[in-house]
């Protein structure tokens, strides 16, 4: 192989198919839950918090960071924008002024009780082709893949 080859057999690594092919079944997902999503009026990291903050007694600010796809700097502001809808409050606990906690508010609770099932519901609807086998396989594969990056 000469060197003029390699730009033409790079490109055809089968391992540039799977990447490809691993990014735009992520695209497509991205694209169809952002679409879900805003027709509560929510960003992705928004709807990301609340169903990160449901079912809870409120988390801090680092561990909300560590549960959702929030880049840290991005998180403040989803929480400040998040606390101007009403969706949630931000408090201080006495023992640790360090630390600030994040809940739902009665408010943010009801969105979370609306919007999550029938996000679950609808991305269950949307797998519903894939058998129990299908969907086994593809949670080790994509979990294989994390491990290797």
């Amino acid at each position: 192989m000469s060197i003029p080859d390699l730009p033409q057999t790079a490109a055809q690594e089968p391992s540039l198919a799977t990447v490809r092919a691993v990014v735009r079944a992520y695209q497509a997902f991205s694209s169809y839950s952002e679409a879900f999503v805003r027709q509560y009026d929510l960003t992705p990291a928004q709807f990301d918090v609340i169903a990160t903050l449901g079912n809870t007694q409120g988390l801090s600010m680092g561990d909300i960071g560590e549960k959702t796809l929030i880049a840290k700097g991005t998180l403040t502001g989803v929480v400040d924008r998040l606390e101007r809808k009403g969706f949630v409050t931000r408090e201080t606990p006495p023992e640790n002024r360090r630390s600030v906690i994040v809940q739902l508010t009665t408010e943010g609770q009801a969105l979370f009780e609306r919007v999550f099932p029938a996000h679950i519901g609808d991305i269950k609807q949307r797998l519903e082709p894939l058998d129990a086998s299908e969907m086994e396989l593809l949670r080790v594969l994509l979990n294989r893949l994390q491990t290797l990056f």
